[in-house]
């Protein structure tokens, strides 16, 4: 009996990186593939989405972005032991293509996948080419871009697919949208995996300082860091503003789903699931990324009217304050807003991916 064609997904790290693996996962196991999942520590804890037919497998990697002098040490013979193990399951079990979706934890599954010859591409969510990813792509059959353009080398062509979607928000898209108005309105606060405090430390009190005939209507879902969440939780409790405050929320495609506006980090991901849902959104991308790849993933939406960019610097309450009463007093505007961030939508992006990965495995063969 012959096998499924197996794929190999190597992600991890960060939900941007587990997320559109998960897409594609639960894409090729419906068009009959066997899929196996290789990460790491940090993105198995991701891994409650996927579908119970993947089979994940933990490799060692490392980083010198992180950890100390004895740490970044360790990091060759992290890389080179996980490379081993790949290299080793490849052998029994050869893939029919291997996937990368950057973050460290992808580079024993390339490695091993380029060493061994197998068809093999990354996909890159952000605006700019990742490291790991920019370090592979000349010897990737295929780079795929979820963030048009992206930022790259002149001598790498890349090929549009777009960011996929998990399953869940892709039954979401394009759900209609409520206006703000005098009745119950939800403010979804997104931090990501990085960065958090400052939406906890500037939201809350922006809230609080709008008008009382339009707090009293609102409601809000915020995502804060484990270590504030209990001080987000009480300020919200002290003024009487019914709130939902969790580090992590496992229902994202409701929340965001009944939600008048987004607050969030720009994650590639997250800026997928915003444009693919359709709402109006505040993008407050991360100041510390060295290439800055929030920004470049906000622009799409900030050029086509549906999101406002606000640097870091000048995240402010009473700033803050002024653009949510903006907002909410223009239900016309709004509207546009969300209207503007469908349009921005690639809500065919697995689909893209999944024909690009016949395109290159049919060149190898």
């Amino acid at each position: 009996m012959t096998k499924a064609p197996l794929a190999i997904l190597a992600a991890g790290g960060t939900g941007g990186h587990m997320f559109p693996a998960q897409a594609l996962a639960e894409a090729l196991l419906e068009a009959g593939w066997r899929v196996k999942l290789t990460t790491d520590q940090r993105g198995a804890r991701y891994v409650g989405g996927f579908p119970d037919a993947v089979q994940v497998k933990v490799l060692k990697s490392g980083t010198f972005a992180r950890g100390g002098i004895l740490s970044k040490a360790l990091v060759p013979f992290q890389i080179a032991g996980g490379s081993l193990m790949a290299l080793a399951q490849m052998i029994v079990d050869r893939p029919t293509i291997v996937i990368g979706f950057g973050g460290y934890p992808s580079i024993p599954a390339l490695t091993a996948a380029t060493i061994l010859r197998i068809p093999r591409m990354v996909h890159e969510q952000n605006g700019v080419l990742g490291r790991v990813n920019q370090l592979f792509a000349p010897v990737m059959n295929a780079v795929a871009c979820g963030t048009w353009p992206t930022e790259m080398s002149d001598k790498i062509t890349g090929h549009h697919v777009g960011n996929p979607v998990r399953a869940a928000i892709a039954e979401r898209a394009g759900a209609g949208y409520i206006p703000p108005g005098d009745y119950p309105m939800s403010i979804l606060v997104l931090g990501g995996s990085q960065g958090a405090r400052i939406l906890s430390d500037v939201v809350p009190p922006a809230i609080v300082g709008l008008p009382m005939p339009m707090l009293s209507h609102i409601r809000v879902f915020h995502q804060a860091r484990p270590e504030d969440q209990e001080r987000v939780e009480a300020y919200y409790a002290e003024q009487n503003i019914p709130a939902d405050v969790r580090p992590f929320f496992d229902d994202i495609p409701t929340r965001m789903s009944e939600a008048q506006l987004v607050i969030s980090r720009a994650g590639a991901s997250t800026v997928a699931d915003i444009s693919v849902i359709g709402r109006p959104s505040l993008l407050v991308p991360l100041a510390i990324s060295i290439r800055d790849e929030q920004s470049a993933n906000a622009m799409g939406l900030v050029t086509a009217g549906a999101a406002e960019l606000i640097r870091e610097v000048d995240f402010h309450v009473d700033d803050l304050t002024t653009r949510l009463e903006a907002i909410f007093n223009d239900p016309a505007r709004a509207s546009q807003m969300a209207s503007s961030a469908l349009k921005t939508s690639v809500p065919d992006a697995t689909q893209r991916l999944m024909d690009l990965i016949q395109t290159v495995i049919k060149k190898d063969s």
